[in-house]
């Protein structure tokens, strides 16, 4: 079967805008209390009444797709394995493409109505238990706002073709081109950088590291002045949008680095980035950002929810090559890196 990427693509997002839709609607109608009670524990991570949403509407319109282009659906909230074969009976060595889905990255900034989270899917051939991260030949992801938010957005892209967006006004319908504009900037000063540290365990660790970064990069902190700054956004999509619309310069997302000294204290290593998280980081890529892993190389990961990944976004060139030298540094100095 011959697979028409711009027909795929259209399909999609049609059931991004349909999970937007769902869960938005859900967000107006539920009780903050009803959407934030934890539901389960399924792999990846602990599954909450609000996720249920966005799954139900997942299956629905993958099922459907499916009927075109059998697939392997990799998404949270899928049991255990967070696999399942599409249409039901087909075997996986039969379906032509392996899809990983994030269908609500950021749930728990979404249930609280603080913050807007994502939508996130990649699109590969399959290959098989080895298909890759770096396999993935389309990828889309698309905001879900606030309740009080009328305005949301969506990036797409396809290998080797660049980022395209869009921006969606939810009380008109009206649409309008969004094109992506990461930072320019050579410098990290005065602008928004940091390394995610959302959870407690560790955090004095990656907060030490990431001091350590700004120090060597703009030296000494001055009296009674801010150097740089950082936004934490818990949810990966939601950072690499910040990288897309140039607010943020440089982002690391490095926890499962911290394995080791956490057991040498005799804790536990806790939630990590996983590959359903950064299913769209073709986007980034596509539209000129550094996205690499902890030693600077290709991200590389299998299409699961459990494999812990580091990964780093860098807005352009010029700041990888000024931020690049000294995190590594600042790791290797942490015991983070060898």
């Amino acid at each position: 079967m011959t697979l028409n990427h711009n027909q795929l693509l259209t399909r999609i997002r049609s059931i991004h805008a349909a999970i937007r839709d769902a869960v938005v609607a859900a967000c107006e109608q539920t009780a903050l209390e009803q959407l934030s009670a934890a539901v389960g524990d399924d792999a990846g991570d602990t599954i909450f009444a609000i996720d249920r949403v966005s799954e139900e509407t997942l299956l629905h319109h993958f099922a459907e797709l499916a009927d075109t282009w059998p697939l392997v659906l990799i998404a949270e909230g899928l049991g255990t394995s967070g696999v399942v074969v599409l249409p039901a009976g087909t075997s996986e060595e039969a379906a032509l493409l392996r899809v990983i889905v994030d269908p609500i990255d950021g749930t728990r900034g979404l249930m609280y109505q603080k913050r807007p989270a994502w939508i996130l899917t990649g699109v590969a051939l399959n290959h098989g238990p080895q298909t890759n991260l770096s396999d993935i030949e389309i990828a889309v992801m698309t905001e879900i706002p606030l309740v009080k938010q009328h305005l949301c957005d969506s990036f797409w892209a396809i290998a080797g073709h660049g980022t395209q967006g869009e921006r969606f006004n939810r009380l008109t319908g009206a649409t309008q081109i969004l094109i992506p504009q990461p930072s320019r900037a050579t410098t990290i000063a005065q602008g928004f950088g940091m390394i995610a540290r959302f959870f407690p365990g560790g955090r004095d660790i990656l907060a030490a590291v990431d001091d350590a970064v700004i120090e060597r990069v703009l030296g000494p902190q001055p009296p009674g002045r801010a150097l740089a700054f950082e936004d934490q956004y818990i949810s990966t999509g939601g950072q690499l949008y910040e990288l897309l619309m140039g607010h943020d310069r440089w982002i690391a997302d490095l926890r499962p680095l911290l394995d080791r000294v956490l057991a040498k204290r005799g804790r536990a290593l806790g939630l990590c980035c996983h590959p359903y998280d950064l299913a769209t980081e073709l986007v980034a890529r596509e539209a000129g950002i550094v996205v690499c892993d902890a030693h600077n190389g290709r991200l590389s990961a299998p299409l699961d929810v459990t494999t812990d990944m580091a990964w780093i976004g860098y807005a352009n060139p010029a700041i990888r090559d000024l931020v690049a030298p000294a995190l590594a540094t600042s790791l290797r100095e942490a015991g983070l890196l060898e």
